[in-house]
């Protein structure tokens, strides 16, 4: 019995040993002296630029709050983490950290003392994230007026609140990396990547998770679904759902920049990501991302099985349709060009997932103003107007009609999808 134990510990302790090992690979020295960065006008516009484009504001802003200054609630299915001030408070914000010690936040995912950071901070993606990139984005930062703002504790429920916990995690889930240029592409190509992987970190949504909440690098950015929020992020490469490889590439530019293009418009998630970073972005950083896009690899997505009905549920659908949807969407699903999407044939209402069509008529569908889109058409919500067998009914008829065959969709559904 006594061999058993000690073996059991030797297993444990080399187990321990892996762990801390994987955690700590390709680790900078923070021992080095960092050289002073040279806050030039022209590296701070730049910061400002790439702060843009990961979109930090979004989640490190409070509503109302002070830009930057943390504190904003990112519920999970493991609890609520919130987020870090970014300001140069030397107490409560990264007034303290080095340039080297921000990087390291960004390449390793850990924080001044030593921390493990939780992927809610989406390190997996930012770890490809340049040098350069990084002490831009660090200059920027330390260039905002320095706000006091204490972390609020995340709330997250044992054993996810355990460092040993997301240690475990990060050697299964999480390998540092940088941004390798392939030769076979173009440069444009290679800009794109490394926008879209990295500080973009489009797959952070566009890519289903596991039962612990780590994305599977072999179904990049095909689709799925954002934890709590219960949107669907489509799939783009999947040309039945969000693929614009067969689009010209001016339209999927138009869509990064404006949010509309005349084959489809952003709503939800997406909206926020348009209206707080690609709409900045420049035309030759947007025209890369496109080309990247276009030439993801594509891939067939199973329809879903349809959804036994009756004639009685059939009609109610469709006076359901006729009374609160056609006078936008016309008789024929054929929508109003540059106001109302058409229904027929549309991607967003026939592909398997209606999570987002779900999300649309209980609370409404509105498109973003953009510089290029400033006053767009929205859909009001009809959560106090139909419950959720109508719902079920009129999306059902909405999947069936006009020449689309796209399965029905149940109260349960809808319900589920609260």
């Amino acid at each position: 019995m006594k061999k058993i134990v000690l073996g059991l510990c030797a297993l444990a302790v080399g187990l321990a040993a892996v762990v801390w090992q994987l955690n700590t690979r390709d680790e900078p020295d923070l021992s080095a002296a960092a050289p002073a960065l040279n806050a030039t006008p022209e590296l701070l516009e730049r910061g400002a630029y790439l702060a843009r484009a990961g979109n930090c504001a979004a989640c490190h802003t409070t509503r109302g709050g002070t830009p930057y200054a943390g504190g904003r609630g990112i519920d999970t299915p493991f609890g609520m983490v919130y987020s870090s001030n970014l300001t140069p408070d030397v107490r409560t914000g990264i007034g303290s950290w080095s340039s080297a010690e921000f990087w390291r936040a960004l390449h390793n995912g850990r924080s001044k003392d030593g921390r493990l950071l939780y992927p809610a901070f989406p390190y997996p993606s930012y770890t490809t994230v340049t040098r350069a990139d990084s002490d831009a984005l660090y200059a920027y930062l330390h260039s905002l007026p320095a706000t006091a703002q204490p972390a609020t504790p995340h709330a997250l429920r044992w054993p996810f609140n355990q460092q040993a916990a997301l240690a475990v995690w990060r050697a299964l889930y999480f390998t540092p990396a940088s941004f390798q240029p392939e030769s076979t592409h173009s440069a444009e190509w290679n800009r794109g990547a490394y926008l879209v992987r990295g500080l973009g970190h489009c797959g952070a949504c566009h890519t289903a998770r596991n039962a612990l909440g780590a994305t599977d690098d072999r179904l990049d950015l095909a689709g799925g679904l954002i934890p709590v929020q219960n949107w669907y992020a489509p799939s783009l490469t999947s040309a039945q759902e969000a693929s614009v490889h067969d689009w010209p590439l001016e339209d999927a530019v138009r869509l990064l920049q404006t949010g509309q293009a005349p084959q489809g418009t952003v709503l939800g998630p997406m909206a926020e990501v348009v209206q707080q970073s690609t709409q900045y972005l420049t035309p030759q950083d947007l025209t890369a991302m496109a080309t990247y896009l276009k030439a993801l690899p594509q891939t067939v997505v199973e329809s879903a099985h349809a959804v036994p009905t009756t004639p009685r549920n059939v009609e109610r659908g469709a006076k359901l349709y006729e009374q609160h949807c056609a006078q936008c969407h016309g008789a024929q699903g054929q929508g109003v060009a540059g106001a109302y999407p058409p229904l027929a044939g549309n991607r967003a209402v026939t592909m398997a997932s209606t999570a987002n069509l779900v999300h649309v008529v209980r609370n409404g569908g509105f498109a973003l103003a953009t510089a290029g889109n400033p006053r767009p058409f929205g859909m009001p919500p009809f959560v106090l107007v139909l419950n959720d067998a109508d719902i079920a009914a009129v999306l059902t008829h909405i999947r069936g009609t006009w020449g689309n065959q796209a399965a029905g969709v149940t109260e349960l559904e809808v319900n589920r999808l609260r």
